[in-house]
């Protein structure tokens, strides 16, 4: 008797609105959103709505209920009601000719010389202690897009283990670690520079994927909307 190797596909989608990673059994809805698809998972169905994205399958059939034929019989019947001067001026005007060639029209060029400068990246002192580095990267977290990914997952898992400690490569690096039982997400947060964005570092399904010191002993907590607060 031969056994068959099965295999499962793993292919991770991220839900546009709360920015996580759909979990094993969830199904994303794809929405219109200027002109481009957006994925939506089951929970941010509701907020995708409020922002004014369409489902595609909606989308789809308001398109073929058009009438075009309508919409050109109506586009006719327009020009014919337009004024004999006002269908003069909508008529394009061709360009003027100078010495035998087509005069370039454009906008306005702000010269190189005059063009705006870069924000200035503001470099601040990081805290000595491991207190003020942890209190600081929360700061830093919550002002964030993040928040909102750590509250999605939250409704569906519960209330998370977040431990925030030195990442051990600089002493402005801070690392952040928000876990559940079925999946963990990372995000770095760099002291020393205010311009930098916090980024997320890592994520997975199993805890036995990241360091034992990362969930073992949580020192902050987050709230209903993923803010997090030194526990």
């Amino acid at each position: 008797m031969t056994t068959k190797d099965i295999r499962t596909s793993n292919v991770q989608v991220s839900c546009d609105v709360c920015g996580r990673t759909l979990l094993r059994g969830e199904h994303a809805q794809t929405y219109l959103a200027g002109g481009s698809r957006r994925q939506v998972c089951e929970l941010c169905t509701a907020r995708a709505v409020h922002e004014g994205w369409v489902r595609e399958g909606l989308a789809l059939e308001r398109t073929a209920g058009r009438s075009f034929g309508g919409e050109r019989r109506r586009s006719l019947l327009g020009r014919l009601r337009l004024p004999r001067g006002a269908s003069e001026q909508a008529r394009p005007r061709p360009a003027p000719q100078v010495n035998g060639s087509a005069e370039a029209w454009h906008e306005p060029v702000q010269e190189a010389g005059m063009a705006s400068a870069p924000e200035p990246r503001h470099v601040h002192a990081v805290p000595t202690s491991v207190e003020q580095r942890t209190v600081s990267a929360i700061e830093r977290f919550n002002r964030s897009e993040h928040p909102r990914t750590v509250a999605g997952v939250a409704r569906s898992l519960g209330a998370p283990v977040v431990v925030v400690r030195p990442s051990g490569e600089a002493d402005s690096l801070m690392t952040v670690v928000v876990s559940w039982e079925l999946c963990w997400y990372r995000y770095e947060v760099d002291l020393s520079d205010d311009a930098a964005a916090v980024r997320l570092a890592g994520q997975g399904y199993e805890l036995a994927e990241i360091d034992a010191a990362d969930c073992a002993e949580p020192n902050a907590a987050a709230d209903e909307y993923g803010t997090l607060e030194p526990a």
